[in-house]
């Protein structure tokens, strides 16, 4: 999962950030509205974690935007009360501050299940099923040896089974700080891991001019 946090309170925003990470969420991290702004019409995410009292363009503002743009993200609103408010003028959800950090995974993996319409809580493609808790694949029920860079774009790849991811997307969601990798890299991993999953009934697809697809079936 990756997600945009705006927060531009420094010691919230650098302990939620490397606490999401270490649970395995990627977050990018903007401290100004019009900075978030900006990235969600720009990046990737698969959700939003927004504070309302941002500098230069404050959260309302930017939730506003981002519904006006029609962009279905799931949105959480961070926030010290305006709960009605909030709802109503388009997020998904709201949690008080303070807050758990367990609470607000919880309700990041619920609304990215919701918005894509399941709301089981395995990240699954036919016989392959990313066990979170041990933070390994499990392929017919064993486990798959992977490197860690494997690892990372098959779970890009599991997040949303069926449907393309581009290079550049699976790109920054694995290498987000690092600029001098390149997209050929992708494709690295990508057939090492067909090698991995080769006779298994799942498998990588090459979508021309999308990217690749996880699916179930033969060969790809």
């Amino acid at each position: 999962m990756r997600i945009l946090l705006a927060e531009d309170d420094h010691h919230l925003g650098t302990w939620l950030s490397r606490a999401l990470e270490h649970a395995g969420i990627q977050v990018e991290w903007v401290n100004d509205g019009r900075l978030a702004d900006r990235a969600l019409q720009q990046n990737d995410h698969d959700a939003l974690v927004l504070d309302l009292g941002l500098p230069g363009l404050d959260g309302h503002a930017v939730l506003q935007r981002l519904r006006a743009r029609d962009q279905r993200l799931p949105a959480l609103i961070l926030s010290l009360d305006q709960r009605v408010q909030s709802l109503n003028a388009g997020a998904d959800d709201f949690l008080a501050k303070p807050f758990e950090l367990a609470e607000l995974e919880a309700r990041l993996q619920a609304l990215v299940r919701r918005a894509r319409g399941s709301d089981h809580p395995r990240l699954a493609c036919g016989p392959l099923v990313y066990d979170g808790a041990r933070r390994q694949f499990v392929l017919h029920g064993e486990p798959l040896s992977l490197s860690p860079r494997e690892q990372a774009v098959l779970r890009v790849l599991v997040q949303r089974s069926g449907e393309p991811f581009s290079k550049q997307q699976i790109l920054d969601r694995v290498f987000p700080d690092d600029e001098d990798v390149h997209p050929e890299a992708v494709e690295v991993f990508v057939h090492r891991l067909r090698k991995r999953l080769d006779g298994s009934g799942v498998r990588i697809t090459t979508l021309r001019g999308l990217g690749y697809a996880l699916e179930t079936g033969g060969p790809a």
